[in-house]
């Protein structure tokens, strides 16, 4: 089996895999069915309602991240699982037998938005850390890029399905197919093999475990840097559900299969980014600032499309930069974690990657209703290259790097690390990490 796909040949994970691509795809055709209901059915044309939708579905990660990453570190990680995909496709299936019997109201998806952002604060840190128990460490960054590559596959699939069904049937029976596909993940989650599972240490109950949590991620400037760039970028840049059904109602007069469709061309670009990611060995900081300013050119340029085809087409650089950002931040953490705190960091950084959208959801919906659905995303181009022009300046002045750019030699961009003589500190910490070797190729 080639590099990209070495994961699964373990049977644990590559039941997981498969379990999840037929949850995930559900999952992106619920996303497109909710904000089209709120936006046609439910209110008229409104980017704020569907902005606070989506704040509502991510506003409890805020809340509830920080403990559901003591949980993550503390529970059997499998049993968790199970009960949150169980209470998720419970959740899809009310919704959906309000909207099929006629009796949906707006605040009945505010409400049902907030209990899934319930149940999803719980599981995202869970899911994140129990990839590490399907696969051998060596392979982890292998199985991260894979798991996105699950995410995205459905993300091609979902969205263009959705909004045929929606066009077909209507947008209840995409909630009532949504409940049904997490049974394919409990299935592969309880079929798994626990002699085959890598155990990740668990810590006894005690006090300041958070605290714990917060410290450790303090002393690590390179996952404060990794934080900033993706919690700027989510908040302003990684609004799609809400800028793409704009453009395509407001701008280009579509309707609800052509959004869909948007979703699923964004998604090839995204795709593209998580099987590149899947071949990497050793994602690092520089890449994450990296993809972040290729995102901010490339949704630039996406904002000033003039069709509805160009517009389309401009997705798929827009899906890859966002993805190879998302998938090197979140492997790059996990691979320089501790294990025993695995499960807190990563609840940080759930926290500051799908916390910020509470925050940035209403103001871009915002900005499409006074401003344009363009000026919604060039506000993320904006501030993507902001932030990552901010970071590389920071990384290079207080890491002291040294970087050169040749076009006609390899290596292109040589990074270069002054020797360390003083004993170890937060700085040394992060130059091990950053780099095996005194010149590294980007």
């Amino acid at each position: 089996m080639s590099q990209m796909f070495a994961s699964l040949k373990h049977f644990n994970y590559r039941l997981w895999f498969f379990g999840a691509l037929v949850a995930n795809i559900g999952t992106w055709m619920q996303r497109v069915a909710q904000d089209w209901l709120v936006l046609t059915v439910l209110s008229d044309d409104s980017g704020v309602a569907v902005g606070v939708t989506t704040a509502l579905q991510f506003a409890p990660t805020l809340l509830l991240s920080a403990w559901a990453g003591v949980l993550a570190d503390r529970v059997d990680r499998r049993k968790l699982l199970i009960g949150t995909q169980a209470a998720q496709a419970v959740l899809a299936l009310g919704l959906g037998v309000l909207v099929l019997g006629g009796h949906a109201e707006l605040w009945h998806v505010y409400l049902f938005a907030a209990a899934l952002g319930c149940v999803s604060a719980i599981d995202g840190p869970v899911r994140q850390t129990f990839v590490a128990e399907m696969v051998p460490a060596a392979g982890l960054s292998n199985a991260v890029g894979l798991n996105s590559a699950s995410f995205n596959a459905a993300r091609l699939v979902g969205p263009g399905l959705a909004g045929l069904l929606i066009a077909w049937v209507g947008t209840g029976w995409v909630f009532m197919i949504n409940g049904v596909t997490f049974v394919a993940t409990i299935f592969a989650l309880t079929q798994m093999r626990s002699a085959e599972l890598h155990r990740l240490p668990s810590v006894a109950r005690a006090k300041g475990q958070i605290r714990e949590g917060i410290a450790y991620v303090r002393r690590r400037s390179d996952i404060l840097v990794i934080m900033v760039v993706v919690s700027v970028v989510s908040t302003f840049g990684l609004n799609f559900q809400l800028t793409s059904a704009m453009m395509a109602r407001t701008e280009f007069g579509r309707g609800a299969s052509e959004y869909g469709i948007l979703g699923s061309v964004l998604a090839i670009g995204s795709l593209a980014g998580a099987l590149m990611a899947a071949r990497r060995e050793r994602p690092r900081v520089r890449l994450v600032i990296g993809s972040a300013f290729a995102f901010g050119i490339a949704s630039g340029a996406m904002a000033l499309m003039p069709t509805y085809t160009s517009y389309a087409l401009a997705c798929i650089p827009v899906g890859f930069a966002s993805l190879t950002m998302m998938t090197a931040a979140n492997t790059t953490i996990q691979m320089s974690t501790d294990p025993a705190v695995r499960g807190r960091v990563m609840s940080l950084y759930m926290i500051v990657f799908l916390g910020a959208t509470p925050v940035g959801s209403p103001i871009v919906g915002w900005v499409a209703e006074e401003f344009g659905a363009r000026w919604a995303i060039g506000i993320g181009s904006i501030t993507a290259l902001l932030v990552a022009s901010g970071a590389a300046l920071w990384v290079k002045r207080h890491w002291r790097l040294e970087v050169r750019y040749r076009v006609r030699s390899r290596p292109h961009l040589d990074v270069r690390h002054p020797p360390v003589s003083t004993p170890q500190t937060a700085v040394a910490e992060v130059r091990a990490q950053e780099t095996t070797t005194t010149s590294t190729a980007v």
